[in-house]
């Protein structure tokens, strides 16, 4: 049976007795992320969804890799706020991240929700993903505040562009789908938004090309392993 995260679990490294709590706070975590023990705060989207009409096969195999990589890349944001926060000294900052953190554990459990429906299951990737992206967030944290949150609004700013070429590709009939994806583009834009107004800068075109370069390897592998 899942249990349910309490907020505890996203408590700052600060409000906890020591280090080794932090440090099991995080293993813990971590195991809920990858086990599929987390559950939602928001009811899933698709549930707003017409009744459409059956997927093809084919139809399936494609939706069920797109979303695949769609949760791969809520593993990856999971773990990415987790690392920026866990070496962010700003308090206002930490909380923004820790606060991202929870909305994508909702994206993760809808999409792991939408690929059971389909048939499928998870990349046998994330924990590889999960534990690139956690060492990424903590460089990035030691960057300074003001890059830490330009990494957090570029972030987001190429998964919506990636979200976005989702909507185009996922199948006509596949509203379920649609309806999941477009909530996760709408809250991306907002954390987008929330970190450039706390203060992110612009990231240098090189960094930006290097988060792009890895985006497209974990996309074209999430889709199919």
């Amino acid at each position: 049976m899942s249990v349910s995260p309490s907020m505890s679990d996203f408590a700052p490294f600060s409000r906890r007795r020591g280090p080794l709590d932090a440090l099991f706070g995080e293993v813990d975590r971590a195991l809920r992320v990858l086990t599929g023990a987390a559950t939602a705060s928001r009811p899933n989207p698709a549930e707003a969804a017409e009744p459409e009409p059956p997927l093809t096969e084919q139809e399936k195999r494609h939706a069920a890799g797109l979303m695949r990589v769609n949760h791969v890349g809520e593993v990856c944001a999971q773990a990415l706020y987790r690392g920026q926060a866990a070496a962010c000294r700003e308090e206002p900052i930490k909380k923004l991240l820790l606060d991202a953190a929870v909305e994508e554990v909702d994206h993760l459990v809808w999409c792991t929700q939408r690929l059971e429906e389909l048939g499928s299951r998870p990349s046998l990737l994330n924990p590889i993903w999960y534990a690139g992206s956690f060492t990424l967030g903590v460089l990035a944290s030691y960057a300074g505040a003001p890059r830490n949150l330009g990494f957090m609004a570029e972030t987001e700013r190429q998964v919506e562009e990636h979200l976005d070429s989702h909507l185009s590709a996922l199948p006509a009939t596949d509203q379920r789908s649609r309806q999941i994806v477009s909530k996760m583009k709408d809250d991306e834009a907002k954390h987008r938004a929330s970190a450039e107004d706390a203060g992110g800068v612009s990231l240098p075109m090189p960094v930006r090309g290097m988060m792009r370069a890895m985006s497209r390897v974990m996309t074209t592998t999430a889709y199919r392993i």
